[in-house]
């Protein structure tokens, strides 16, 4: 049957002519129209490919006629998917080996529609006949065709594929067909729909992409059907396996799981043999790999993106067994690049890139090697640059181990390419050896190391090291060697990797059970290795005298080293005195003269350090080196010539006593010598005369009296004649004697005294200089001097000394003097010898200035120093009384700061002593008061002697002290000890509350007090103090946090008691602003809490209403500091820990966003956002159960309406409604029991949360010159693209039945009520969205939302808000039962005759019916086309557009519209003209005026109702737009003249009668009108009787002209001038009347004209004066040229003798009278177009003239001006008319002659 109709009507047309064609086209067209719904499918199957048939005529009426067609079909078939079209004929006629290219075009739109209106077996059946010979077709058809079977494919074919059909895609036989349908199979299944970012899917071009998804992207569930589908088919079509491959290695990487399986499964089944070295193959993996986005040459569209990673590790599994593939040069190294550098890469691509590094180096041709090896090679080596020494992740280990294959592969294929690369190949080559021989080959890599480790190639050096360090233990000593060479490397990288392989970096900070691990050679077999590289070290010559062995850096590094190796010998029990010999060898060594200052520092501190292990041994070793030990005590450098002083003290030891006392008569004779010696060495004689002399008393036998006086005497000399430094080095002296024994008086000067009375004045003045160093010294001497003395005057005087630095702000002096307070209060824990012969320093060092740990730093009393016990009890009073009635409760901040700092010592380091213990409690008192201190120092140390006195006392204390410390937390302690303010006591930190006025200080509490006296405001001090008090709570809970921080380690379970309190608080603190109460917290909480996710899990809810109490705090840091911890501690939570304080969290945050301070705004946000998004996953029915979501949604959406989108706070605001939209995007279902309220919010919310500027510039539009039509649509676009219609948006998803009842009530209230533009436009669009999405279940609802939305479009003032609603109407109509719809079209149509308003509302819901209810429409087109074809005549260009376009739109042809509705037409135009209305007079008149345009003829049968009406409207009363009637009487004249003739002859005469009266108006508009109106009348009927009633009608007419005419020449002033114009706007145009003259003589008799010749005559000579506009004689011309072609047939036809000769007679009349004014016109006249006019008509007299009898024929008298003219005329036209008129004129004269 397709092929008979298809053949039919290819034939159709044949041997007809084009307007048989149109004609016919025509009919079928109107065949088309009368044609119902039900009919029209059988219609379109013989007439749709007729008609696309029928464009291929080059005609283009036929075209046009053809375009109508379709368009009528486009309408009626767009919105009914039940009406089929022709799918089989079409493919028929579109396959035609003759098809015009145009054809096929519409052929494939039609077929393309055709295939969602057939069943499924047609479809399926078709699909495979479409897809052979495709290779033939056009391009841009192929498209199309493959995704019309694909689509069916998808739909018909995912699950199983029938026999039969198998067999029609088996029958595919051409094998570009085959390809080009894989390539399009494998483009769909590398297609995903687009992501946010765009660009093309992995492994597809911007083309490519755009070809699968046509204009509409595919979404994941048709994806999956399709996918699943035309891997069915490919199965069925047995195509080889090469071709189908990369097709089934993508759908093994598919997102989709069904996919995933049926790719695994088919590339099992189809691909076993498949041949992976057809180059064709490859290069086709390879662009899938690679892709070609680089390629310039290559369009920017046509560029494809490289395949996703999942892809790729596919495709590099199958690159690693094809030979072809490694020797496919470039793609080859495209593809290895790819996976180890390129962008999205992972490990397990880096392992397989590796990998197939290996494959390519192993299989390709020397030539490809050739090319690829060195840019591979640099790419392998550079990536091996970022492998540490030890891989822990398999892949990464593989990785790197097919690095190494790589390059031995290449090696030996390639070996020219290593041969200038030696320092890069092999330490490569040295780690591949180590791992295949590490047993056999460790002693030959130690020598290679060593010598690599020296060589000029940093990098070589660096590889050596690396490996040192990396292939050997810390106890191998050839590797540790390699280390201390490399600390003195040249290069920084070397040298810190030295210091770490020797444990020595700076960041080898490691704790006790780190270093317990660490395992070091044994100090002989380390030295035993170091001597064998360096034999020299053994030789004991003058060792000062010779050069170094080693650089200082390795000497130094050695030193350090080897000493850590001594102190694990020690700890050990190992260390043996030969080792200690060499040890110190090496020393003595590092001591020559060339080494570094550094160098000699430490190996004299390494010798002291050895000493204080083997005393004796080195006292007698160096015993017989005193004269190189005395040299060194005029080093450079300080810290050596101490040590040297010290080493000098402890061989004395060994020396005899005869020995000892000359050395220290020859050190006091060099102290005492006439030449003044340099610094240095003074300093060195000085430190060393104390060590020995102390040493010496040390001993028994003792040094003499006399002796020891001499010493006392140099060194008080010293003291009160030298410097500051030198009296300090002198006053250690007399502290380590002191230390030894108690200081005897000293003689001097013929008097004696105690030695401290001698320097009392000298040291007061050194103490109160700025000498820090100094001073340090002479404090800490100073409790030297007194550990064994027995004088209380003397311990009173060094008391006060010390107490004289009480106001000091140097931390190093209080330290100092605390540490010797410390010695006069006595159970110091150190001894002399632990002074004197180690590298002791201080009590202050050792215990890191009074912040060690508390274990370590509670040092139990060991044999300590012993003194007269009764001076020490004198000290301890002395002591007690200054600290506890002066210092610590001092006004004074750096009084309490020194009492503080003294009173940590004596706890720290004389604890154990029973005088502290009994002190304990005020001790505690003390600190307890001090932690509140401003000062940081005073703070922090208070919080440590807290720790300590917790770490002292008893149970009891422990308690109390634990009690009293949460209390100062917790803000519930007791009252502190009140500090009495006197006028220079500080009350705030200077700055911290600014300034005076005059910029004066203002921080004390006369300060305070003047400024609030100033002020006038007295109890302003109040105040100032409350700001105090609270500063001084706020350090005490951070000073309390440091020590309740080392406390909680210390006191285990008695804390727990406390947690409830103490949690909220310290979670809270934790985030303060001060960064210090920030520390201290975390201190607090790490040393208090085991476990903190436990902790804070347990104690949640009081943690969480702590939190919100303090959101609310009148102070900011409180505030801040809770929304901080809130942030942090609700994320991650679930519903039923949150969910009860979920509301006020918001709450908080909301009240935080709108602080005053900005740091508390900001935490706010942060708040904000962690609770938004703890909101958002709580709502996510994706993330947790479904009751959660709704109870979440229950607590925060009403808040977020509320509180939220309805904030004055903008950030409030933005934040609300972001974090709505987010809701309603997971909550999906759970959002539906507040869809009302949330639909409501958004949609008054698009208006409220409008930018007001916007409305600002709609009332100032005009004035702008801003349209507000186009403003109106920009501020709604902005509208939609707002989070507020996203989120409206969403809710339409998920809309319900049940949501239904709720939701359109609400909608309802706001589209009346609402306010705004956009919240207006927004009801109507979010109605028509939903009426959409929900369907049929809107039915119950119609007809509410009718009646609503009909009166809203009705009364709206917006066009684009009446336009929206309009359309909402229109979707909603779709579902209202027909009642209904019958009411509202009719209720709608009735609009069109309201006022303006109404006429556009009409207009736009009747467009909105048609666009989007067209099938519904249809039906009542007899009550709708006569209302838009009337409105169409609207006075108002902007109504009358609305219904030109809308007639446009869905009318295909007008004459065939209007003939099926002219009956509905015609009664609405007469209902129109018998209105009262002018307007819908004008309206149907100028209807009836197209009407008859369009249909002429055809309107005969209503001409009578037309022309009654017409005829009992005309006369009367004259009205604006009146003239229109007459244009309808005059078009209906024209178009039905016969049908009004045969009707009634007597109506022509009527039809007459009013059009000349009509003429006869004052009205110039109307008279005009009826002037036209009386010539078109004229010519219609070409009555000859109206000859003899027009005629002297214009005849007098023309003379009243030309009365006024001549008048308004004549006007001599200017009243009558102005007269004559008011005459001449009420007269009758003349240029009319001659048109109607002209007329007249068109149908008037012979007989008639010559009856009235004398006045045609007088008309035409008056109608040429001169007075006359030329358009008149324009006029006039034409008239003339009339009359004389009437004559001339006059004079033909006429055979009475009689009227023969007056015929003769007017045409020599004419000619004689009427020539000569002519020319006078052409004369006169200077208008090209009067000439030729004039010219013409002369022309015609003159060939009148011409034809005459002879005998009529007379002289011409106005031949000469003629001549004149045609010589002076420019216009050639003129010029030729007459030059014939000249001619003939000489012919005539001829003939006379």
């Amino acid at each position: 049957m397709a092929t008979s109709t298809v053949s039919s009507s290819s034939s159709y047309f044949t041997g007809k002519s084009d307007e048989e064609i149109e004609e016919m086209l025509d009919r079928m067209l109107t065949r088309l129209a009368l044609c119902d719904d039900p009919q029209l499918e059988n219609l379109l199957l013989k007439l749709l490919p007729v008609t696309i048939s029928s464009l291929s005529r080059p005609s283009s009426a036929v075209r046009t006629k053809v375009m109508e067609i379709l368009s009528h079909v486009n309408k009626r078939v767009k919105h009914q998917q039940q009406i089929g079209l022709p799918l089989e004929e079409l493919w028929e006629l579109y396959m035609e080996a003759n098809a015009a290219p145009m054809v096929r075009n519409f052929c494939i739109v039609y077929i393309e529609m055709a295939f969602d209106r057939v069943s499924k077996e047609k479809k399926e059946n078709i699909a495979p006949t479409m897809i052979a010979n495709i290779s033939k077709l056009p391009p841009q058809h192929q498209d199309i065709i493959f995704r019309i079977v694909i689509k069916v494919i998808g739909e018909c074919h995912s699950s199983k594929i029938s026999d039969e059909i198998a067999a029609k895609y088996k029958l595919i036989s051409g094998s570009q067909d085959k390809e080009m349908f894989v390539e399009f199979c494998l483009h769909t299944l590398l297609y995903q729909p687009s992501s946010i970012s765009g660009g093309s899917p992995p492994g597809l071009s911007v083309s490519q992409s755009n070809r699968v998804a046509g204009k509409t992207p595919l979404n994941h569930d048709m994806l999956l059907i399709r996918k699943l589908g035309l891997l069915n088919v490919i199965d069925v079509m047995e195509l080889p396996a090469e071709l189908v491959y990369p097709l089934y290695v993508a759908a093994c990487v598919d997102r989709h799981e069904p996919v995933i399986k049926r790719g695994e499964e088919l590339l099992k089944k189809k691909t076993s043999g498949v041949q992976l070295e057809d180059s064709k193959l490859i290069n086709r993996l390879f662009l899938l790999f690679n892709g070609n986005v680089g390629a310039e040459h290559i369009a920017q569209d046509l560029r494809v993106s490289p395949g996703n990673p999942a892809l790729r590790v596919r495709l590099m599994s199958v690159f690693c067994r094809s030979i072809t593939a490694a020797n496919s040069f470039p793609s080859t190294l495209q593809c290895i690049f790819g996976c180890i550098y390129g962008n999205g890469t992972t490990s397990r691509l880096k392992q397989l890139g590796m990998e197939f590094t290996v494959w390519v180096f192993k299989h390709a041709e020397i030539e490809q090697l050739k090319l690829m090896g060195p840019v591979i090679l640099s790419g392998v080596l550079k990536s091996l640059d970022g492998y540490t020494g030890s891989e822990s992740d398999t892949i990464a280990r593989e990785t790197k181990t097919f690095a190494f294959q790589a390059i031995g592969l290449l090696a030996k294929r390639l070996p020219q390419l290593f041969r200038d690369k030696i320092d890069m190949a092999q330490p490569t080559l040295l780690l591949l050896h180590i791992k295949m021989h590490q047993k056999t080959v460790l002693n030959d890599l130690e020598s290679l190391l060593l010598e690599n480790s020296q060589v000029e190639q940093g990098e070589v050096r660096f590889c050596a090291l690396r490996w040192a360090t990396t292939l050997f233990d810390s106890q191998h000593c050839p590797s540790r060697f390699i280390c201390m060479l490399g600390a003195a490397d040249t290069k920084l990288d070397i040298r810190e990797m030295a210091l770490e392989g020797l444990y020595l970096g700076k960041d080898q900070s490691r704790s006790t059970s780190e270093t317990l691990n660490l395992k070091y050679p044994k100090l002989s077999d380390m030295l035993d290795y170091i001597v064998k590289q360096q034999p020299q070290l053994l030789e004991s010559s003058e060792i000062r005298e010779e050069r170094l062995l080693f650089p200082s850096q390795t000497y130094i590094a050695a030193i350090r080293f080897l000493l850590q190796c001594f102190e694990a010998d020690v700890d050990q029990k190992i260390a043996t005195e030969t080792t200690v010999g060499n040890m110190c060898l090496l020393l003595e060594h590092a001591m020559a003269y060339e080494g570094s200052v550094e160098l000699h520092a430490t190996a004299s501190k390494a010798l002291i350090e050895v000493a204080s292990h083997f005393p004796e041994v080195l006292a007698s070793r160096y015993a017989v080196k005193v004269p190189w030990l005395k040299q060194l005590l005029a080093h450079v450098d300080l810290d050596t010539r101490e040590c040297a002083a010290r080493l000098l003290g402890i061989a004395s030891c060994a020396l005899p006593m005869a020995a000892a006392s000359d050395l220290i008569h020859e050190l006091i004779s060099s102290i005492k010598g006439s030449v003044k010696s340099r610094f240095e060495i003074q300093h060195g004689i000085l430190c060393a005369l104390g060590y020995v002399s102390a040493n010496c008393l040390l001993r028994t036998p003792t040094i003499t009296d006399s002796l020891l006086q001499n010493t006392l005497k140099c060194l008080v000399d010293v003291v009160n004649s030298e410097s500051s430094t030198l009296a300090s080095v002198a006053m250690q002296g007399l502290g380590h004697i002191g230390l030894s024994a108690p200081l005897p008086k000293l003689a001097h000067d013929s008097h004696t005294d105690d030695v401290l009375t001698f320097l009392r004045e000298k040291l007061s003045k050194i103490l109160s200089g700025d000498d820090t160093k100094s001073i340090q010294r002479i404090v800490l001497s100073l409790g030297h001097m007194c550990v064994k003395e027995s004088s209380s005057s003397i311990i009173n005087e060094a008391l006060d000394l010390i107490f004289s630095l009480a106001r000091s702000k140097v931390e190093d002096i209080l330290f100092a003097a605390g540490e010797a307070l410390s010695f006069l209060w006595g159970g110091v824990p150190v001894t002399t010898d632990m002074i004197l012969k180690t590298n002791y320093s201080s009590l202050s060092m050792t215990s890191n200035y009074l912040m060690a740990d508390i274990p370590s730093a509670i040092i139990p009393t060991s044999i300590g120093l012993e003194g007269n016990e009764e001076c020490h009890v004198f000290a301890r009073d002395t002591i007690t009384k200054k600290l506890f009635d002066s210092l610590l409760y001092s006004t004074k901040k750096e009084e309490r700061c020194s009492g503080t700092v003294w009173l940590v010592s004596l706890t720290m380091y004389c604890g154990q002593h029973p005088s502290i213990q009994q002190l304990l409690p005020d001790i505690q008192e003390a600190f307890s008061h001090l932690i509140g201190e401003q000062n940081e120092l005073t703070q922090e140390l208070a919080s440590q002697g807290l720790s300590i006195v917790y770490e002292l006392g008893d149970e009891s204390m422990k308690k109390n002290l634990v009690s009293a410390l949460v209390g100062t937390l917790t803000g519930t302690g007791k009252r502190k000890r009140a500090v009495k303010l006197v006028e220079d006591t500080e009350v705030f930190q200077e700055g911290s509350i600014g300034g005076t006025l005059s910029g004066g200080k203002l921080s004390t509490y006369k300060e305070l007090c003047n400024l609030a006296n100033e002020m006038g405001q007295p109890d302003l001090i109040y105040k100032f103090m409350d700001l105090a008090n609270h500063q001084a709570s706020l350090n005490s809970k951070r000073g309390a946090a440091f020590g309740f921080s080392k406390i909680a380690k210390l006191a285990g379970d008695a804390l727990q008691p406390y947690l409830r309190q103490l949690v909220p608080r310290l979670v809270r603190y934790q985030y303060d602003p001060d960064k210090n109460v920030q520390d201290a917290m975390a201190h607090i909480w790490k040393s208090l809490v085991a476990d903190s996710k436990k902790t804070i899990d347990e104690y949640l809810d009081l943690i969480i209403e702590d939190m919100l109490v303090q959101c609310g705090s009148r102070l900011w840091r409180s505030r801040e500091a809770s929304c901080l911890a809130l942030a942090d501690l609700i994320q991650g939570r679930k519903f039923n820990q949150v969910g009860k304080h979920l509301k006020n969290i918001w709450t908080a945050a909301f009240r935080a966003m709108d602080d005053i301070k900005e740091t508390v705004r900001k935490s706010g946000e942060r708040l904000c956002r962690a609770v938004t998004s703890l909101t958002l996953r709580l709502c996510d029915i994706s993330l947790t159960e479904i009751s959660d979501a709704k109870n979440t949604m229950d607590i925060v959406l009403p808040l977020l309406l509320t509180d939220g989108i309805m904030s004055k706070v903008d950030d409030i605001r933005k934040s609300s409604i972001t974090i709505v939209t987010k809701l309603a995007k997971g909550a999906g279902i759970a959002i539906r029991p507040h869809l009302s309220e949330l639909v409501c919010c958004m949609l008054e919310s698009l208006s409220s949360l409008e930018d007001q500027g916007l409305n600002y510039v709609e009332m100032h539009a005009a004035n702008a010159g801003i349209q507000t039509e186009k403003l109106e649509n920009l501020r709604i676009s902005i509208a939609k693209s707002s989070p507020l219609w996203e989120t409206l948006d969403l809710c339409i998803d998920v809309v319900d039945d049940q949501s239904l009842e709720q939701l359109v009530p609400r909608l309802s209230q706001l589209a009346r009520s609402g306010v705004g533009l956009n919240t207006r436009v927004g009801v109507a669009s979010f109605i028509s969205l939903l009426v959409q999405k929900v369907g049929g279940s809107i039915k119950p609802f119609t007809s509410t939302l009718l009646r609503l939305l009909f009166q809203v479009v009705k009364e709206e003032k917006s066009g684009a808000s009446k336009r929206a609603f309009a359309n909402s109407c229109a979707f909603v109509i779709k579902y209202a039962a027909p009642s209904q719809v019958h009411k509202l079209i009719e209720e709608t149509a009735a609009l069109y005759n309201g006022d303006r308003n109404s006429q556009i509302a009409c207009a736009l819901l009747l467009k909105s019916y048609a666009s989007t209810a067209g099938d519904i429409l249809s039906g009542y087109y007899a009550t709708v086309v006569p209302v838009i074809f009337l409105s169409r005549f609207e006075d108002d260009k902007n109504v009358s557009s609305l219904y030109e376009e809308l007639w446009e739109e869905n009318m295909t042809s007008e004459r065939l519209t209007l003939q099926l509705y002219v009956s509905e037409i015609v009664t609405l135009i007469t209902q129109g003209i018998a209105s009262s209305s002018w307007a819908s007079k004008r309206k149907a008149a100028k209807a009836i005026v197209k009407l008859c345009e369009v249909l002429d003829e055809s309107l005969f049968s209503y001409h009578q109702v037309l022309l009654t009406s017409l005829m009992n409207e005309i006369p009367g009363r004259i009205w604006e737009g009146k003239e229109d009637l007459l244009e309808a009487l005059s078009s209906l004249c024209t178009s039905c003249h016969t049908a009004i003739s045969a009707a009634d002859p007597s109506c022509e005469s009527a039809i007459l009668s009013v059009v000349t009266s009509a003429c006869s108006k004052k009205s110039k508009k109307f008279r005009d009108a009826g002037f036209r109106c009386l010539e078109k009348v004229l010519k219609a009927f070409k009555n000859p009787d109206f000859f003899g009633v027009v005629f002297p009608l214009m005849f007098e007419m023309c003379n009243s002209a030309f009365n006024s005419l001549s008048k308004q020449v004549s006007s001599p002033n200017d009243t009558e001038k102005a007269e004559a114009h008011e005459k001449e706007e009420s007269s009758v145009p003349h240029e009319k009347i001659m048109d109607c003259v002209t007329s007249c003589v068109l149908l008037a008799r012979l007989s008639d004209i010559l009856k009235w010749q004398k006045d045609l005559v007088h008309v035409y000579l008056n109608s040429l004066a001169p007075a006359i506009p030329w358009i008149v004689k324009v006029s006039v011309f034409t008239s003339i040229k009339e009359l004389c072609s009437r004559i001339n047939e006059g004079l033909k036809d006429s055979d009475k003798s009689s009227q023969h000769v007056d015929t003769s007679a007017l045409a020599i009349e004419l000619f004689y009278s009427l020539s000569p004014k002519v020319i006078d016109c052409i004369s006169i006249v200077k208008i090209a177009q009067v000439h030729i006019a004039a010219s013409e008509c002369l022309h015609e007299l003159t060939k009148l003239y011409r034809d005459l009898p002879e005998a009529c024929i007379a002289e011409i008298p106005f031949k000469t001006e003629l001549l004149h003219q045609w010589e002076i005329e420019k216009n050639e036209q003129a010029k030729s008319y007459m030059k014939n008129c000249i001619d003939i004129i000489d012919t005539i004269q001829h003939k006379i002659l």
